[in-house]
């Protein structure tokens, strides 16, 4: 089986090649995805090669992309939809909560909305303002929407083509600090025999506290984890990968090992994912926790200057603080 080392921006740039090979109604729409290639170089080449009519550059124009994406999809197509930034996602936000999610249930099933909606979010990269938020709170929220979020080159691989396929609107999130982070990928690897995109995993086995969490801040808490091994303390890491639909059982059965949980997300934690978990694992696992689920996030502020996101983003010191403190019970 194929196996070479890839960025995540090229995985998913893989990922995409592949998907525009397997079907001829896949395609992709956004600023600046064509002759560019796009921002951070995701779609570099694809219009060489598929042609103008499939890789279309857009005017900038965010609610028009969505827009022509609906009717795209009514019509048998699967179109791919690239947000260049997480904060521009808003001009687009009415056609995604009131057309997207509900199209299905409003025809009552008649139907079908197969498309990809891709947004580099988070922050970690020095940008300007409207250039680094992490909206996925919003989009969970909105019944109609499936929201995931890829950690490394396989899943970014893998997850953009089942994403793809699926006839379900789907908002793809990219981390994208962590775009030129390495990894092995598994480039012939059957997508049928793939993990489920709608599937948490662990990707680091321990004892003592799990750790809970979803794009950019896998790697961080995985950093934590090794650090924590130093003194002795066996971190469980778990990638949620898909934000909604949940799927916490792993987290459930980690939990009641451990007694202890943090969850971690760059989001502010005011009415953030972090309490959604923290809310069920305490639900389900009530009388195997040893002390109250922890969050770490960003704060409750606007994302601030570059020159201080530093202080604004979870790192590996209040991931371990947060660890700490749940020992102190």
């Amino acid at each position: 089986m194929a196996t070479e080392t890839l960025t995540i921006g090229k995985a998913l740039n893989t990922g995409l090649r592949r998907a525009l090979e397997n079907d001829p109604k896949v395609v992709i729409m956004g600023e600046d995805v064509g002759k560019l290639g796009g921002v951070f170089r995701i779609t570099d080449g694809l219009q060489k090669d598929f042609g103008d009519q499939r890789v279309i550059d857009t005017p900038l124009a965010e609610s028009g992309i969505i827009g022509t994406a609906i009717g795209l999809a009514i019509r048998g197509y699967r179109p791919v939809c690239e947000i260049q930034f997480d904060g521009f996602v808003y001009p687009a936000y009415d056609q995604i909560v009131s057309q997207v999610a509900k199209m299905h249930y409003r025809s009552r099933g008649k139907l079908r909305i197969p498309m990809v909606i891709r947004i580099p979010f988070g922050g970690g990269i020095g940008a300007v303002e409207h250039h680094s938020e992490s909206p996925e709170a919003y989009f969970s929220h909105t019944a109609g929407l499936k929201v995931v979020s890829c950690a490394n080159p396989q899943d970014a691989y893998v997850m953009i083509q089942q994403a793809i396929a699926s006839d379900d609107p789907i908002i793809f999130l990219e981390p994208k600090r962590r775009y030129w982070e390495k990894g092995p990928v598994e480039l012939d690897a059957p997508l049928a025999d793939a993990y489920p995109l709608h599937a948490s995993r662990v990707v680091r086995p321990g004892t003592d506290v799990t750790l809970l969490a979803y794009g950019p801040m896998v790697r961080t808490c995985l950093d934590a984890a090794s650090a924590a091994a130093e003194d002795g303390r066996e971190l469980e890491v778990i990638d949620l990968r898909t934000i909604s639909p949940l799927d916490l059982g792993v987290a459930y059965e980690s939990v009641r090992r451990t007694g202890r949980a943090v969850v971690v997300h760059e989001a502010p934690s005011n009415v953030g994912l972090g309490a959604e978990i923290a809310a069920r694992i305490t639900e389900e696992c009530f009388y195997s926790l040893e002390s109250p689920v922890l969050r770490v996030t960003g704060f409750d502020t606007p994302y601030p200057a570059a020159r201080v996101e530093e202080e604004y983003l979870p790192d590996l010191d209040r991931v371990l603080d947060a660890v700490d403190r749940t020992f102190g019970w």
